[in-house]
Order: structure tokens, then sequence, then C-alpha cells
């Protein structure tokens, strides 16, 4: 049925996924359950979901981890099930391989709810688990702005992180109450949310893979079926007006002039040494004795940067 549907409208599957989440069965985790079956049962989830991805055309597939962590590290071998974690994203990359995938493997971040701590808790602990575990070659992450803001972080900070490591493949596109400490999912229509959103973006040259997904619903008391509409022509609107601002501010130049210029010690002299592995401690230490004390000599200027922010809203 969906095949027959993606032929009809011409909508194209973005990525797919299993849910390991909300069955009882999944009470301890999915790949990182205390009990071997789970494990199994787990992974013959995986392999169909990734089968019907590949037959509807997907461009990914995300592990999206629920409830990949613990309660109490009193009962849980922390060591084990992260192994086993890893063991079970092995098997998928040697399954993508053997059926021929091509779309790209995600992990998505989210730091708890329902459980106290879960192994996926924000984007430097996805990045240190693929990296221990030899898998960063095969996967990228897939952030999104709630699951930053439970993390205790920003939507700009994840996607910041994810970038730097050449690891951001797509984000979930929705926004979080922040009076509230639970995945609320909402649509975004902050304009500085998503302009923060497509300046990082925009800084690393655009998703190479992936795209902007609605990980987002209407709230409960908006029942009627327009409300749906304005939910999504919202989001995509806001959006939208997003990139157009942060084109605009790095066309002006201005914010990333700044920046370069806040880090120009490092271009040339004792900076460019040490950037370049040129300049051991010993000879760090003659440089500071002869040219004695320092002090900062450049300001952060951070009310400047927020009020050029605002001149381009």
């Amino acid at each position: 049925m969906l095949k027959e549907e993606q032929k009809r409208t011409g909508i194209k599957l973005l990525w797919g996924t299993a849910n390991l989440f909300s069955n009882p069965r999944f009470v301890h985790g999915a790949g990182t359950s205390c009990n071997a079956d789970v494990f199994a049962f787990a992974a013959a989830q995986i392999k169909q979901a990734m089968e019907v991805t590949h037959e509807l055309g997907g461009e990914g597939y995300t592990f999206w981890g629920g409830r990949e962590g613990y309660m109490t590290l009193l009962n849980t071998d922390m060591k084990r099930e992260l192994d086993h974690f890893a063991k079970l994203l092995h098997l998928a990359v040697a399954y993508k391989k053997q059926i021929g995938f091509k779309g790209q493997f995600y992990i998505e971040p989210k730091p708890k709810e329902p459980t106290k701590h879960q192994y996926d808790y924000d984007a430097a602990a996805c990045l240190n688990f693929l990296r221990e575990y030899d898998l960063l070659p095969h996967f990228k992450l897939n952030i999104e702005t709630n699951h930053a803001t439970l993390a205790g972080h920003t939507m700009q900070h994840e996607l910041e992180v994810a970038s730097a490591a050449n690891a951001l493949g797509s984000i979930d596109a929705n926004t979080g109450d922040e009076l509230l400490g639970w995945d609320t999912d909402q649509f975004p229509t902050n304009i500085y949310l998503t302009t923060y959103t497509m300046l990082a973006i925009l800084k690393y040259g655009g998703l190479t893979t992936g795209g902007v997904n609605f990980d987002a619903k209407v709230r409960r008391e908006s029942f009627e079926p327009v409300d749906l509409f304005y939910a999504h022509i919202g989001g995509m609107d806001a959006f939208a007006r997003g990139l157009k601002i942060a084109a605009a501010i790095r066309k002006d130049g201005r914010l990333a002039d700044f920046v370069k210029q806040r880090y120009a010690s490092w271009d040339s002299g004792i900076g460019a040494k040490i950037e370049s592995g040129k300049a051991s401690l010993k000879e760090i230490e003659a440089y500071i004795l002869k040219k004695g004390e320092v002090t900062p000599n450049t300001s952060g200027r951070q009310e400047f940067l927020e009020n050029l922010i605002n001149e381009f809203i």
C-alpha cells in the first residue's frame, strides 16, 4: 500500500525505523536488554524494517534508542549492555551490505524519558560510542531539537558537535516546551530557533544526507483537522524564513568576520606554531617567560552579536 501511495503522490521516503520502545517486551531495553530473546526480537524487527525501507527507496535508516539505558546501576552491567548494542549495530551494518541498501544509517540522541539515563544521551555521547566500537564510518546523527533541550543543550550546540565531527546526517524539526521536562514534540514556529539551526547547518556546507523531518504533532487541545494544516505550513514557513535569514547573515559577513578576528592570534606567531604541532612545551614556556603577563584583549561582544541577529530577524 505504501509503495502504491508513493507512486500516486510522488512522495519519497526520507528514512525508515523500527519501534523498539512501546511494547512491554522492551521494558529493559532492546539491544541493551538483559534478556537475549528480547535482543533477538529487536534484531528481527530491524531486519524487516530495513528490508521495507530498502523496498520503498528510503534514503536512510534511523536507530532511536527509546529505552536503551537504565533506571539504576544496581541491577545494570553497563559495559555488557553497550557491547550488546554495538553488536546489534554491527549486525545491521553487515545486513545492509548483504541486501545492497545504500541509504545512510543514523543514530538519534536522546538523554532520558522514560529511562533515567539513556546511552545515546547527546551528540557527544553518541560520537564517543561510535568511535569506541568502530562504527563511526557507518553512522551519522539525526539531531532533534526537543532531545537537545532534554539534554540541557540547545539545538545549535548539538548541531555544532555533530557537524564538527563530520557526523551531521539529518534533523528532526520540532521544539519542546522548556518549562516541561519531557518530549512535547511541538511544531517549530520560533524564528530564532530556525535561524540558529540553519546558521549551524550552513556553516558546514548544508545537509549532505537526510533532511528536515517534522517529528512533531499538534497540541492535544488542537483537535480539528485544520490544525494539522496550520501546524505543517507554519513549521515549513518558519524553517524557510530561518534559512533565508541565515543566508543573509552569512552574506553580510560581519558575524563570520568577528569570529575570525577573535581567533586571530592563532593565525600567526606562537598560535600558528602550536596549532601545527611545531611548538614544544619548553618552547612555549620560553615564549611566555619572555612575554610576561597576558591580559585578554578581545571582548566577547555577545550583546552586539545578539543585536546583529535581531537586525536580520
